[in-house]
């Protein structure tokens, strides 16, 4: 019996245009009526997520910023889980800096996001963005950091990745789709690892929980859950740490296995 269905927003749940379909609506409801939780998984930061989770009719607890954060879309409550310690952002910065051409850097605090000249990343959905004079005023002026935001003009590929993610072992080095975008975050901290904690909280095991993704940054989830779902967009680490692969996100395919998973009542999605 699946009991927890673990979901990824961007390219997975949302369809291209930003938007929750009405199946996927229904699917959602299908599955929450039959006893399931339903947990938003993201990269996204906690002021992103409200507006998404109450059009797909999603409540309870998200985990935001890649794991960094939760938050109770009811009360609104967000707790840091894993932070990124400043000092540690500002070395990664620094050893990333000559390493990428044209990077520009921000920190997402949780609550907001600092950007320094150079970052030119725009989120698709309105966000507290706060400016910065320089790099330097990103480590003066940040109250806490979930995530330290790389942006620079060349594509996001894994040799890239790879590249980047030896020369700073210390943090996690991945990407969530945003154009040219890199996200880092503490060593330790991912959606499979505040999933995990979570779901032991909840007294679920990983062969009870269903979870769904597109990119790098869904991998570990993919891999921790009984069964790992990628749609059918997905990048390629993703299709390859996933048990098995459903329509794309505009063909609804999370609806496509909830719809299986929940005919009537519940049940367990057979692996690939």
């Amino acid at each position: 019996m699946i009991r927890v269905v673990a979901v990824d927003l961007d390219g997975t749940l949302l369809r291209s245009d930003g938007t929750v379909s009405a199946r996927t609506v229904a699917a959602l409801r299908r599955a929450d009526r039959a006893g399931a939780r339903i947990v938003i998984c993201t990269a996204r930061p906690p002021r992103e997520i409200g507006e998404i989770a109450a059009a797909a009719g999603v409540g309870g607890t998200a985990v935001c910023a890649n794991g960094a954060v939760t938050y109770d879309l009811a009360t609104g409550a967000i707790a840091i889980v894993g932070p990124l310690p400043l000092d540690l952002a500002e070395r990664v910065a620094a050893v990333l800096g000559p390493a990428l051409d044209g990077v520009g850097f921000a920190v997402e605090t949780g609550r907001r996001a600092l950007i320094a000249p150079g970052f030119d990343h725009v989120s698709s959905r309105s966000i507290v963005r706060v400016a910065v004079a320089s790099v330097a005023a990103l480590w003066a002026e940040a109250e806490s950091c979930v995530k330290l935001l790389a942006w620079s003009p060349a594509p996001v590929t894994g040799e890239l990745i790879a590249r980047l993610q030896a020369l700073v072992p210390e943090v996690t080095v991945t990407w969530s789709g945003g154009k040219g975008m890199l996200e880092i975050s503490a060593a330790t901290v991912s959606k499979a690892d505040t999933l995990t904690r979570l779901c032991a909280g909840w007294d679920v095991p990983a062969d009870q929980v269903i979870a769904f993704g597109d990119m790098p940054n869904d991998v570990p989830m993919l891999r921790w859950a009984g069964v790992g779902v990628a749609v059918a967009n997905a990048q390629t680490q993703a299709l390859a740490a996933a048990d098995r692969v459903t329509a794309s996100n505009d063909d609804d395919g999370v609806a496509v296995v909830l719809e299986e998973l929940f005919p009537g009542g519940g049940g367990v999605v057979p692996a690939r």
